[in-house]
């Protein structure tokens, strides 16, 4: 089962997408843009028929062409991975991240799938499913995405990435995400959704080397005062927003984390590893009686090591 962090913000739980399934969505999509294909065909023999062999043969193909392999791409990249056929089955293709497609994903999809499904009936495909350990054919290798379920309920708050706190709502909104890899995010994702379950000292160690390697990639340290894990979750939320800006073109400032029990648990001070405290050494020419006397006090004040100012 894979923990993934959709495009939109929001956090599910999904699974990879079985073949058996992945097959009944390709049919689907297939029946409708075979359905397309002859309709348009038909209309076009019609508006074609005075012109020669060579012309009518050149608009079979252009038509061939713009609706079986253009049809799908076209598809997948307005709906970011919901084609008909996927959405009949409760399936999405996203990217290894969890993120939504672009373009590129969907043409390296379609491209590969006239190869693997339409010009070998699928058998390339259904191999390639069969051997990866996620069932990806051979387009999702080399496009770097996937195809999950999406009807799969939430098993819980463990699923949620933490919200950062309040006060570092916005504080990242001018720094540069480009550089960070997918691989990097999800892995600092996956970090969040486990950190209440790792020993203190191993987690904060994680993310403080997550911290640098994020830090590392935007070109801004992280700030003082501010906890690793603190961090990632504000960055985190941070390219989650613009991520959903983008996907709903939305525009103005991002979005202020939800309060807390309306999108998750507010992420807590993480626990700092606790260092063994250096023994107190007593100063040279120290003794009790030169504390000033104020009665009883003294007596029930702790003895300090340091001689008190004149």
């Amino acid at each position: 089962m894979s923990e993934l962090v959709t495009g939109e913000a929001v956090a599910l739980e999904l699974r990879p997408a079985k073949l058996p399934s992945r097959g009944l969505a390709v049919l689907l999509d297939l029946a409708a843009a075979v359905t397309v294909y002859v309709l348009v065909t038909l209309g076009l023999v019609a508006a074609t028929a005075s012109l020669d062999e060579a012309a009518r043969t050149a608009v079979t193909i252009a038509t061939f062409v713009l609706v079986l392999v253009g049809g799908p791409i076209l598809v997948e990249t307005l709906t970011h991975g919901r084609s008909l056929g996927k959405l009949a089955c409760g399936l999405r293709v996203v990217r290894d991240d969890g993120g939504p497609i672009r373009f590129r994903h969907a043409l390296v999809r379609g491209l590969l799938g006239v190869i693997e499904i339409l010009m070998t009936f699928g058998v390339v495909a259904c191999v390639a499913s069969l051997v990866s350990a996620r069932g990806r054919r051979l387009g999702d290798v080399f496009a770097g995405t996937l195809v999950v379920r999406e009807r799969i309920p939430a098993a819980g708050q463990g699923a949620f990435v933490p919200l950062p706190p309040p006060w570092l709502a916005g504080r990242f909104s001018g720094l540069d995400l480009s550089a960070v890899p997918d691989g990097l995010w999800l892995a600092v994702r996956q970090y969040l959704t486990r950190m209440r379950q790792l020993d203190p000292q191993v987690g904060w160690s994680m993310a403080e080397r997550l911290a640098s390697d994020v830090a590392g990639r935007t070109g801004a340290p992280v700030p003082p005062g501010v906890p690793p894990a603190m961090y990632l979750a504000a960055v985190l939320q941070e390219r989650q927003t613009r991520e959903a800006q983008r996907t709903f073109g939305g525009g103005g400032a991002p979005a202020a984390p939800a309060p807390t029990g309306a999108g998750g648990p507010v992420l807590p001070p993480p626990a700092v590893p606790s260092a063994p405290a250096p023994p107190t050494v007593p100063q040279a020419g120290y003794s009790p009686s030169s504390e000033p006397s104020d009665g009883g006090a003294s007596a029930e004040r702790p003895a300090t090591g340091f001689v008190p100012p004149a």
